[in-house]
């Protein structure tokens, strides 16, 4: 009895699959099969860190594009009489107010470093003590500089990403936070809580209009950044051996082979 049971689990092994085949796609095979069973996705971005990316991105996008119209005012628009209209002050208050969104959203990003899992704490840490992590840094600008035939597998971000992040993110938003709450502190006044607060970064400067070329050079600063990453998003998505953009909005990283190196 027992051989004949052995003797029959390789058919019934073979009839569940056929029909497990039939009922996922109507054309999977066996080895389609073996690669769902197979746990090829890990869960690194929770929810309040892809919240927060995407808010964070369409208040950078909000403040670059005011910026650039705070710094170059457009020209005198004939949409009505001057008392009529106020859309310099509509730009400035969006500025402004994504500014605040921004801001907030930093801090809920850096409570999470603390409270969320591994990968959340990425962005504010560089393992620089790490002589492993710096032979992948210059394994990734080589493979950047198409200089590598192969990528590795990452499950948070690469090294070089992790730098790039750790000084347009962290240390970026940072500089940009604080030059533009000093500068925003002098329309409140000389006598305000926030212009006393931010008082020694003025003084570090110099003056205003330093402050001003500053936090400009800031967001262009930003600028380039964002271009790189949609660039290295994009370009990793279709040439890495894992997923990119839709672990973003998924929060899942999937992987195109199961090979562990």
């Amino acid at each position: 009895m027992k051989i004949e049971v052995e003797e029959n689990l390789p058919q019934m092994d073979t009839k569940l699959d056929f029909y497990s085949a039939s009922r996922l796609t109507g054309d999977a095979t066996s080895e389609d099969l073996e690669t769902i069973k197979r746990h090829t996705s890990v869960y690194v971005y929770e929810t309040p860190v892809r919240l927060w990316h995407w808010i964070n991105a369409l208040a950078i996008l909000t403040l670059c594009v005011t910026g650039y119209l705070i710094g170059s005012p457009p020209p005198t628009m004939e949409i009505g009489e001057a008392a009529e209209q106020f859309v310099f002050g509509y730009i400035r208050f969006a500025h402004f107010a994504a500014a605040m969104v921004m801001t907030v959203g930093f801090f809920g990003r850096i409570y999470w470093s603390f409270v969320g899992n591994h990968h959340s704490k990425q962005m504010f840490r560089l393992p620089i003590f790490n002589r492993h992590w710096w032979s992948e840094v210059f394994f990734e600008l080589r493979w950047y500089a198409f200089l590598e035939k192969e990528p590795k597998k990452y499950v948070g971000h690469n090294p070089l990403a992790q730098i790039a992040m750790f000084f347009f993110m962290t240390v970026g938003l940072s500089f940009m936070i604080v030059t533009g709450f000093t500068l925003y502190a002098e329309g409140l006044g000389s006598d305000h809580w926030l212009s006393t607060l931010t008082a020694p970064v003025m003084n570090l400067v110099g003056n205003s209009q330093v402050m001003h070329s500053l936090h400009h050079l800031g967001m262009w600063a930003i600028v380039v950044f964002v271009i790189i990453h949609i660039y290295a998003a994009i370009r990793e998505d279709v040439m890495s051996r894992q997923s990119m953009v839709s672990t973003m909005i998924s929060g899942h990283r999937t992987f195109k082979d199961d090979r562990p190196e």
